[in-house]
């Protein structure tokens, strides 16, 4: 019976631990994968998202964010920077977006 009692409070903690580590926050970063537009003649990558007002030349390649910082490449106009600016969502919050309940900030990542 004593027994029976320590697994229910060992469950029960774990599982309150558990809902709490879902809105805690967290910083999130876009990942290496994601896309991105290599601006070859400038140096610099744009997001998608950021493609028709970036004033771009025709020596374009497509690409990843890990392959633009691998060339040293920055970003090719503020609205690149906000596209790919990381936030401190929590899990929940982050499950929220991907399910389409709650809007995302950038469309990119």
């Amino acid at each position: 019976m004593k027994n029976k009692k320590l697994w229910i409070a060992a469950v029960g903690l774990i599982a309150v631990a558990l809902i709490a580590a879902m809105f805690m926050p967290r910083n999130n970063e876009p990942a290496p994968n994601t896309r991105v537009v290599l601006e070859h003649t400038h140096r610099t990558y744009i997001a998608p998202s950021c493609f028709d007002e970036a004033d771009a030349t025709n020596f374009l390649e497509d690409a990843t964010l890990g392959d633009a910082e691998e060339l040293g490449y920055p970003p090719h106009s503020p609205c690149t920077e906000k596209a790919f600016q990381g936030n401190d969502d929590s899990f929940f919050i982050d499950l929220l977006k991907e399910l389409g309940v709650m809007e995302k900030e950038s469309e990119d990542w």
